[in-house]
C-alpha cells in the first residue's frame, strides 16, 4: 500500500519525544457511570457537517456510506477466515469501513486533558489517535495529541504480555510494542501501543490502552481518530470492564434531528432502562471470522404480524468462511438483508401497499419508494425482527424514510452475502449492549427526553 499524507505532513518537534517514559500512574479512580452526547456526522457540531445540501442529498450520502461500509466488512471477514484457515496470523481486525463511522463522541486523553473527537465503532476494539511526531497526519479539526506535554503518559514494551499475545502487534527499534491496524476499505494506523488517562465526559480512567498513532491513512475524516467499542479486548468497553460496569447503552435520536440534536451515550451504571415499559434481550453469537462484532441470531421477519415467507437459512453466518449472519452496528444507517430475503420482504411490501404508485428512487439512492399521495395516507404496517426470545418491533416512521422531494422509500437495501441492522431502524429505542452477560436488550424509549 503507497503510504502519502492526505493532510499536512506534521513536522517533528525539536526536543525529544515522550517514547518509552515510564511515568508513575496515579491510583485509577473507579467509573461511577458515564453519560456522553454523541454527535451524528452530519451534526453542525461535527467535522465531518457537509453544509448546506438538501435532505435529499444527505440521504443519498448515507445511502453511499453504508454501501461501501458493508461491501469491506464481507470483504475484511473472508480475508480473515481465509488467514485462519491458512494458519496465518490475522492482520484484518476492526473489519468495517474505518470512514463510514456515523456517531462522534468527545475524548480527552492526558494530564492535563486534550479534547479531541473520535469515531464511535462498534465493530472495531482499539482506541487510537494521531500523536507527535508524525510520519504522516491527516488534517484533523483539533490539535493533535502531543504525549511529551501529558504527566500521564507511559509506553507498551514489546515483550510484554499485552504485545505478545496479539497478531497485530510487534517490536519497533526502540523495543516498543508497535501496531498496525488496518480496516476493510484500506484505512489503517500504525504507532505505538501506549498507556494512558482518558477523559470521558467529567470522568477520568487511568492505564487505558491506546494507539499512539504517527502513520494515519485513510477515510477518518478530521477526527481525532477512532474509539473502539467492539467486544475484543483492547476496547473501551472491556478495558473498564467491572469498573464501566461492562455494558454500554445508547438512544439514538430521528434521522430528522440529527443535525441539532445529540443522541445519548450511557456507560457502565447509567446504561440501566429507568421506567422503560417493556424490556427485551436476546443473546449475542459469535463468528470466529469477525469476534469483534455484535451478531444477533435473527430467526425471522414479520409484516403487519404475518410471517414474511423468507428461506430459513438466509441469516445463517457461513462456517467455512465467517460470511452471512446478522450483525446489529452503529455505524451503518440503513438496514441490509441478504438479498433472497430482502426480494421476499419488498414483494411483500409493495403488496400491501397497491393503492401508493412506485416511483424511481435512483435519486435517492433507495430501491423502493413511492409517490407520496396529496391526502398523506400511506399507512404501512409495522415490521418485526423475530430474534431468539425477543421480538424487535419497527413502526413504519423507523423503516420508510419521507423525503422532502415527495417520495417515501424503504429504508433498506438488498446485499449479496450479509445482514445488517444500521442505526435508521434503532431510532428512539435504547439499546443495550451488556458484555459480561453476553445479551443485548432493548425497549423503545423517547431519547431526547432520557
Amino acid at each position: 500500500m503507497q503510504c502519502r499524507p492526505l493532510g499536512r505532513k506534521v513536522p517533528v518537534p525539536e526536543q525529544k519525544p515522550a517514547v518509552g517514559r515510564k511515568v508513575p500512574v496515579p491510583e485509577q479512580k473507579p467509573a461511577v457511570g458515564l453519560r456522553i452526547d454523541l454527535v451524528h456526522r452530519d451534526s453542525w457540531l461535527s467535522p465531518f457537517f457537509p453544509g448546506n445540501i438538501t435532505s435529499t442529498e444527505r440521504v443519498k450520502q448515507a445511502v453511499q456510506r453504508s454501501q461501501a461500509r458493508v461491501q469491506t466488512l464481507h470483504k475484511s471477514v473472508v480475508l480473515k477466515a481465509a488467514a485462519q484457515l491458512a494458519h496465518k496470523s490475522a492482520r484484518i481486525q476492526g473489519p468495517i469501513s474505518a470512514g463510514s463511522g456515523e456517531f462522534l463522541m468527545e475524548v480527552g486523553i492526558g494530564e492535563p486533558p486534550l479534547s479531541y473527537s473520535g469515531i464511535l465503532d462498534t465493530g472495531s476494539d482499539l482506541i487510537w489517535t494521531q500523536c507527535l511526531p508524525c510520519d504522516y497526519c491527516y488534517n484533523q479539526s483539533s490539535p493533535i495529541y502531543d504525549p511529551i506535554q501529558s504527566s500521564t503518559f507511559m509506553t507498551v514494551p514489546c515483550d510484554s504480555s499485552e504485545c505478545q499475545a496479539k497478531p497485530n502487534m510487534g517490536c519497533n527499534a526502540d523495543h516498543l510494542c508497535n501496531y498496525r491496524y488496518a480496516y476493510g476499505d484500506d484505512s489503517f494506523s500504525t504507532g505505538t501501543l501506549s498507556i494512558e488517562r482518558f477523559t470521558f465526559s467529567s470522568e477520568s480512567v487511568d492505564e487505558i490502552q491506546f494507539g499512539c498513532g504517527v502513520n494515519n491513512e485513510g477515510h477518518f475524516g478530521q477526527t481525532g481518530g477512532m474509539v473502539g467499542f467492539g467486544r475484543g479486548d483492547l476496547s473501551l468497553i472491556s478495558q473498564l470492564g467491572s469498573v464501566g460496569g461492562d455494558k454500554f447503552a445508547y438512544c439514538l435520536t430521528s434521522f430528522n434531528d440529527y443535525p441539532s440534536r445529540g443522541s445519548p451515550l450511557f456507560i457502565g451504571h447509567t446504561a440501566t432502562f429507568k421506567g422503560a415499559a417493556a424490556v427485551s434481550s436476546t443473546p449475542f453469537i459469535q463468528n470466529s471470522a469477525a469476534s469483534s462484532s455484535y451478531y444477533l441470531s435473527l430467526l425471522g421477519i414479520s409484516l403487519g404480524g404475518a410471517l414474511v415467507d423468507i428461506p430459513d437459512d438466509s441469516f445463517d453466518i457461513d462456517q467455512n468462511d465467517g460470511s452471512g449472519g446478522f450483525v446489529i452496528d452503529s455505524g451503518t444507517t440503513f438496514t441490509f438483508l441478504y438479498d433472497g430475503a430482502y426480494q421476499v420482504l419488498r414483494k411483500s411490501l409493495i403488496s400491501s401497499s397497491t393503492h401508493l404508485e412506485q416511483v424511481d428512487g435512483s435519486e435517492i439512492g433507495l430501491d423502493l419508494c413511492f409517490n407520496v399521495p396529496a391526502n398523506n395516507d400511506f399507512n404501512f404496517p409495522t415490521l418485526t425482527f423475530h430474534f431468539e426470545g425477543a421480538d424487535y418491533n419497527v413502526e413504519p416512521e423507523n423503516y420508510m424514510y419521507v423525503d422532502a422531494s415527495g417520495v417515501i422509500c424503504l429504508a433498506m437495501l438488498p446485499s449479496p452475502n450479509m445482514s445488517i441492522l444500521g442505526n435508521f431502524q434503532q431510532h428512539n429505542y435504547q439499546i443495550l449492549y451488556d458484555v459480561a452477560t453476553n445479551m443485548f436488550s432493548f425497549a423503545p424509549a423517547l431519547c431526547d427526553a432520557l
